[in-house]
């Protein structure tokens, strides 16, 4: 009977044990909860890049990004009127503003509205180049959102609104006040240059001092490097030239130049390109090869280890003119021209999306531009008030400067490089009727490329033609001055005659003699060996007789 009472006493103990520890369990577990304060995620917020974070003494211990996650805790600490939070960030304790603390990460940017600095492209999307609108220097945009935060806390792209348009614009094209907004890019005089030049009378292309001249960041892409001096070689993107292309490759390597320009737009396309499907449907009908045969030849010459440029003639494109006449600049009675206006966002996009196509299919180590401008009769056409389908109302120059901020930003995304030729004409003092002002191009792209062909300064005048050194000189000596006068200019490299002169009639025969005197007057005139050697047709002939000029010193 003893036994069974202690057993009794023994199970009644455990089980008063049992329960004291269970409750015991759960108000510790209370207690615990009481003392440790619940948290949540949360993000930090500011209009400026980086949020301050400071000790329990309100001590400043760092700074981090807009946008960084953290943990937050509920206890709040009001110090002198000043609320903080306390947070959790790379496992340390911080006080941080409250007013920077956000539970949203779309609400990291504070940013209410910014203003324009640099007139700009507005994009459907932050993750296409489909345009939605444009707007000028000084205008304000209502900020609704952002694509992301960079590393350096910085937006890349804001989403804006302004009259009923919602789109996406660069952040390194605004600023975050109108004073800001309308200043000029001054330093070292560099806007002084500008500011009151013009021509003798009015030329109807724009004004040097409506233009951009803000510091461009060049890039320098690691897998893909600018070549540091260029001998190129010309080549059309017709089969009967690229079919060829192994004695071409031979030569080119015998001479030891580096470089090839190939067509891949110059009036028809140099292969059947899916962006055409959508944009000028003739002008993918009258490609002229196939993507796998010009494929092959741009691997060919990458294999070998060349340097390749596509090219792609802009807005003198008279096929994808008859398929988007809205496009194209219209005469008096109404009619449209063969012309595509430099002001047309379809334009725009086509070609920029052509580019990005090749360089995906292809490779291509950087896109070449030409043809962008206005036509050459743009003098009378204005006269004489040619509807030039100007949407936005910007001056010629204008709509020509934003188009290559437009297209070097979505280029450069593929890390690849854009030069821009220009006519000769544009490294004069003054913006031309056609929209080319050289300070207002080469302080955008990464390399301008002009064309300072010796039958084109005067017809009338043979001097010109036969004393190349002379005629190159003396032109690359304005374009010299030019490069000087902005604060990120583009490397040079220019197209010189590699055909027999005058074009119209001809009396001089250019070969290695004529070749060499231009890229010498190049070198003298301080804009460097850079070349390309144009000939229309890409003559092997021609060629050959040039190549001596390749393998000489300059």
């Amino acid at each position: 009977m003893g036994k069974i009472k202690n057993v009794l006493i023994f199970i009644i103990v455990i089980l008063i044990l049992c329960v004291v520890t269970y409750f015991l369990t759960i108000y510790v577990s209370k207690l615990s909860k009481k003392n440790i304060e619940n948290t949540n995620e949360a993000y930090l917020s500011s209009t400026s890049i980086k949020i301050k974070l400071y000790n329990e003494d309100y001590k400043e211990i760092e700074s981090v990004i807009r946008g960084t996650k953290v943990v937050l805790y509920e206890k709040e600490v009001d110090n002198e009127g000043i609320i903080y939070k306390k947070i959790k960030y790379n496992n340390k304790i911080y006080l941080v503003n409250a007013d920077n603390v956000v539970n949203k990460f779309e609400d990291a940017v504070k940013e209410k509205e910014v203003y324009v600095r640099t007139s700009l492209t507005i994009y459907k999307s932050f993750d296409n180049v489909d345009i939605v609108g444009y707007s000028k220097k000084g205008t304000k945009l209502k900020v609704i959102g952002f694509d992301k935060i960079k590393d350096d806390g910085t937006v890349n792209m804001y989403k804006v609104s302004i009259d009923e348009i919602e789109g996406y614009v660069y952040s390194k094209y605004v600023v975050d006040t109108l004073e800001k907004a309308t200043a000029v890019y001054n330093e070292n005089g560099i806007y002084d240059y500008h500011k009151d030049r013009t021509y003798s009378f009015e030329l109807y292309g724009g004004y040097a001092k409506n233009l951009d001249y803000y510091p461009v960041n060049k890039p320098d892409f690691e897998n893909n490097k600018l070549l540091a001096e260029s001998k190129t070689y010309y080549l059309t993107g017709s089969y009967y030239v690229l079919s060829e292309i192994d004695k071409y490759i031979e030569l080119a390597k015998k001479v030891k130049a580096n470089a090839f320009v190939v067509d891949i737009k110059d009036g028809a396309l140099a292969y059947k390109s899916d962006i055409s499907k959508e944009y000028s449907k003739t002008s993918y009908d009258k490609a002229m090869n196939s993507v796998e045969f010009y494929g092959n030849v741009i691997k060919k010459l990458k294999d070998e280890g060349f340097y390749v440029i596509g090219r792609i003639v802009i807005f003198n494109d008279s096929t994808y003119a008859s398929d988007n006449p809205d496009d194209c600049i219209k005469n008096n009675n109404g009619n449209s021209t063969s012309w595509v206006s430099a002001y047309s966002r379809r334009a725009w996009e086509y070609n920029v999306k052509l580019a990005k196509e090749s360089i995906k299919l292809f490779g291509f180590n950087e896109i070449q531009f030409d043809y962008v401008r206005f036509p050459e009769a743009s003098y009378n056409w204005s006269k004489y008030n040619y509807d030039f389908n100007n949407k936005y109302n910007e001056e010629k120059a204008e709509a020509i400067q934003t188009f290559l901020y437009y297209a070097t930003d979505e280029i450069h995304k593929d890390e690849t490089y854009l030069s821009v030729d220009v006519f000769g004409e544009s490294s004069d003092t003054y913006v031309t009727a056609y929209g080319q002002y050289w300070p207002a191009i080469s302080n955008v792209v990464d390399v301008i490329s002009a064309m300072p062909y010796t039958d084109h300064f005067d017809r009338n005048d043979s001097t010109y033609w036969t004393n190349p050194y002379q005629t190159v000189k003396n032109w690359a000596i304005t374009g010299a001055a030019r490069q000087k006068e902005i604060p990120t200019p583009a490397k040079v490299r220019t197209w010189i005659t590699a055909y027999d002169t005058p074009y119209w009639n001809v009396t001089t025969i250019y070969g290695a003699d004529e070749i060499s005197a231009q890229i010498q007057a190049l070198v003298d005139a301080g804009l460097g060996p850079g070349f390309i050697t144009w000939n229309s047709l890409s003559s092997y002939t021609k060629y050959q007789a040039i190549a001596p000029a390749f393998n000489k010193t300059y």
